[in-house]
């Protein structure tokens, strides 16, 4: 049995089989590029909807995309062969979600977010962010749908739901408030999915056919690899759900499947404690509050692993 909740494919509450959770990757690639090598590196990364393995494809790396969703993992295969894109569960709660704030407030509506997604100013963007977008109204919505026993709460997996912060609306508006003071987003592809349900016309192509994709729960993939037959691995979301065991575990499979020297990100949901956002601020998609990007030491018993600083 795996250790993940990941491994029902659902992340909403209910019964029923695997689900397509995500039509598309809501994590900026751009960090994994850029602690890599220009090209050839070997790594391995989630599947998920494949934007992500297509990118470092296309950097030139070697590369091995796992997911224990059989129906994840089908999708991606699909569109790494350059099929079509369809929604998951996280574009139906999303659209779902600014259909309501759309239904009663003017600003949420797509005409005036894609106008906002057009911007390529940070200084303007920060500023019509506060005069148009976070309002009263906004924050009521988000207090009712994003706080402890509001629909998101009731909705989610209970193994998931403990992974929102608590005051996740005002966590949320934070990090939304930093990406769009610190990155324009008219060249952010991220944030027009996120808030306009839209693709910047220039995205880059998802065909990457060479991409090695395994079934399996990730932590045993990396326990069944060759001794630091990895140079990188990108592990966003795994460890938003299951308990400290499957942690050390994977922790674990880390020290032995990646080379001393090699590069582990870690994505999360959660909020990083007292230490700033680090890595985080740099992620583009905003969505994140913990990514740690941590260089494998040369002690086989990893004690000397080291935190990269951006």
């Amino acid at each position: 049995m795996s250790g993940t909740p990941w491994a029902r494919g659902r992340i909403i509450s209910g019964s029923g089989g695997p689900r397509l959770l995500f039509g598309r990757m809501y994590e900026d690639h751009g960090i994994e590029l850029g602690v890599l090598p220009a090209s050839g590196a070997r790594v391995l990364c989630i599947a998920s909807a494949g934007d992500t393995a297509a990118a470092l494809h296309r950097a030139g790396h070697d590369v091995t995309a796992v997911d224990v969703n059989l129906v994840q993992l089908a999708y991606a295969r699909g569109r790494l062969a350059g099929g079509p894109t369809r929604d998951g569960t996280a574009e139906r709660l999303m659209r779902l979600g600014r259909g309501t704030l759309g239904a009663l407030l003017p600003a949420w509506r797509a005409p005036a977010l894609r106008a906002f997604c057009a911007l390529d100013d940070p200084a303007e963007q920060a500023r019509r962010w506060h005069a148009e977008l976070d309002g009263p109204g906004l924050r009521r919505m988000l207090k009712l749908a994003l706080r402890p026993g509001g629909a998101l709460a009731v909705a989610l997996r209970p193994s998931f739901a403990g992974v929102v912060p608590a005051r996740f609306d005002e966590v949320l508006l934070r990090r939304l408030e930093r990406t769009v003071a610190h990155h324009p987003n008219r060249t952010n592809p991220w944030m027009a999915r996120l808030l306009a349900d839209t693709e910047l016309p220039d995205s880059e192509g998802m065909f990457a056919p060479d991409v090695r994709l395994i079934q399996g729960d990730v932590v045993d993939v990396l326990e069944g690899s060759p001794r630091a037959g990895f140079d990188a691995v990108f592990l966003s979301n795994v460890l938003d759900g299951p308990g400290p065991a499957f942690a050390r575990r994977l922790r674990t499979a880390v020290r032995h499947a990646v080379r001393p020297g090699g590069t582990v990100i870690l994505r999360s949901f959660r909020e990083p404690g007292p230490a700033d956002p680090g890595w985080a601020a740099q992620d583009r998609s905003a969505l994140w509050g913990v990514v740690r990007v941590v260089r494998v030491g040369a002690d086989p018993q990893g004690t000397d692993d080291r935190r990269i600083e951006p």
